[in-house]
């Protein structure tokens, strides 16, 4: 009797750096377990090219994304490679991009083969349709499977109903793949018990995946019961990028399946290579190499996602309040009971952090209110906001200040790339400069950047020998190298 295949979408390169490295994805490093990957037998592998990452790229690492987004598509020709795309370019100013700009931005990357998956949101932005009617036909029009993800949350509005509701939202534009996201890793088995069959049952048919989180000890568990409900596609990574604030370890997830009678096409050996590699990567780098964790009841308090506390510590730690984190996490989890309960999930997660932090930093609650409070209070982000319930008092108050009467609470008019050129350099400027400069707000940031030294480079999967025996040759304490082998020895000088 044929075993039933369970499929794994890869999240390491993407979820698993985001939420375990805040979101240190170095060139080099993917080039060196690319081409693996490509051949590893995963249904999508995610990577890391959302304009977030092309300014966590620009900034902190001082590499070109367009380099990454080329390696991307040259060395996994055959993958299918997802990322988590939206309608702005920018979550946090999802009015102030034109249509044109977004739709660059993914031309530039589907030119390069790096991208024919897109991930999409459902709790976020309403109705695409409606709200932004370019968007999903412009997806279909280019080839790209489309998945959209129905969120969970805790909260007086996070219902069952709300769930059916979203779900059945979601069908009508007609995705490739519902995917089941659980950002904070907050569901337990009975709660996934109840959720799950409402979110198959409306889902008319359209097939199912689940994404959870590793932050409370639970996914585990919560894969094994997913797939003895009948789902079929589940999100894993590779350590060391999996467990910890991540996703479950593929390792796991498929010795746990194989006991109930799954099978998969993965290529164990080649994802122990990647493992391998990237455990050498971390240790170089010194970067955490994710582990289990214990039951964290916090994370039912306050919610927010492993990615976002892993960026909130990097942030914090370089304006020196890195002892502040508790703070921070504290004032979050007042601030979003005062603005309605939004889910805690990008780019609403981000909101209250940021605001907390200010909160927390100035010594008083709403000093200073950033611009993304001001348009959820007036209804920007659609109900999933949560701004029918906000504080009234406080909604007054944001709807007062000063700058509530300079900002966009319509997506603005579409405005040709040849006119915005103008204001980032001329008409001569490419594409790919102009897109850095968009992103970037300027070229600042970019010529920090090209002063660097090239992207550093580790092992890649077709010439490690080589590429060791390059490194070798260029230190200068060196003088010969002895390789053995089993049919003998190669000593090679360095004169």
């Amino acid at each position: 009797m044929t075993k039933e295949l369970l499929q794994y979408v890869d999240t390491t390169l993407r979820d698993g750096t985001q939420s375990l490295w805040a979101a240190e994805s170095r060139t080099g490093m993917v080039e060196a377990v690319a081409e693996d990957l490509d051949q590893a037998g995963f249904q999508v592998v995610e990577v890391p090219l959302m304009p977030y990452n092309f300014k966590k790229i620009v900034r902190d690492l001082k590499e070109d994304p367009w380099k990454l987004a080329q390696i991307v598509g040259e060395k996994m020709p055959n993958a299918k490679k997802a990322f988590m795309g939206e309608p702005g370019l920018v979550l946090f100013e999802l009015l102030e991009t034109p249509p044109s700009v977004g739709k660059l931005f993914y031309d530039l990357l589907i030119e390069r083969g790096a991208i024919n998956r897109v991930q999409t949101m459902a709790n976020i932005f309403g109705n695409l349709k409606t709200d932004f009617p370019w968007f999903i036909p412009y997806l279909r029009s280019k080839g790209m499977e489309i998945a959209h993800a129905v969120c969970y949350s805790i909260s007086p509005r996070h219902t069952d109903e709300y769930f059916a509701k979203k779900t059945k939202e979601v069908v009508k534009n007609k995705p490739d793949v519902i995917y089941f996201k659980d950002a904070a890793g907050l569901l337990t088995v009975e709660t996934l018990r109840r959720l799950l069959p409402i979110i198959i049952e409306n889902s008319k048919g359209i097939p199912i995946e689940f994404h959870t989180h590793c932050t409370t000890g639970l996914a585990d568990e919560l894969y094994v019961e997913a797939m003895k409900m009948g789902v079929r596609s589940l999100h894993t990574a590779i350590p060391p990028l999996a467990n910890g604030s991540g996703q479950p370890s593929v390792f796991t997830t498929i010795a746990n399946a194989k006991y109930l009678n799954l099978d998969h096409n993965i290529d164990i050996e080649r994802i122990q290579r990647i493992s391998e590699r990237l455990m050498v990567v971390a240790k170089a780098d010194n970067l955490p190499i994710g582990a289990p964790l214990e039951y964290d009841y916090s994370q039912y308090i306050h919610q927010v996602p492993g990615g976002v506390i892993s960026n909130l510590r990097f942030q914090l730690q370089a304006m020196n309040l890195q002892d502040r984190v508790d703070e921070v996490v504290e004032e979050s989890i007042r601030i979003r009971a005062e603005l309605g309960y939004p889910v805690m999930i990008t780019p609403y997660s981000q909101f209250m952090v940021t605001q907390a932090a200010i909160n927390v930093a100035t010594g008083e609650r709403y000093k200073v209110v950033i611009d993304e409070l001001i348009q959820m209070a007036a209804g920007v982000y659609s109900e999933d906001s949560g701004y029918l319930m906000m504080d009234q008092d406080l909604k007054d108050k944001f709807l007062s200040l000063p700058r509530a009467k300079e900002l966009h609470y319509e997506p603005v008019e579409d405005i040709p790339i040849k006119k915005l050129k103008e204001q980032f350099g001329g008409p001569t400027l490419s594409d790919e400069e102009f897109m850095l400069r968009y992103i970037m707000k300027g070229t600042k940031d970019i010529e920090e950047m090209r002063k660097a030294d090239p992207y550093r480079k580790y092992f890649s999967a077709s010439t490690p020998l080589a590429e060791l025996l390059d490194k070798l040759s260029k230190q200068p304490s060196i003088s010969h190298v002895q390789i053995q082998g089993h049919q003998g020895s190669l000593i090679l000088t360095n004169n």
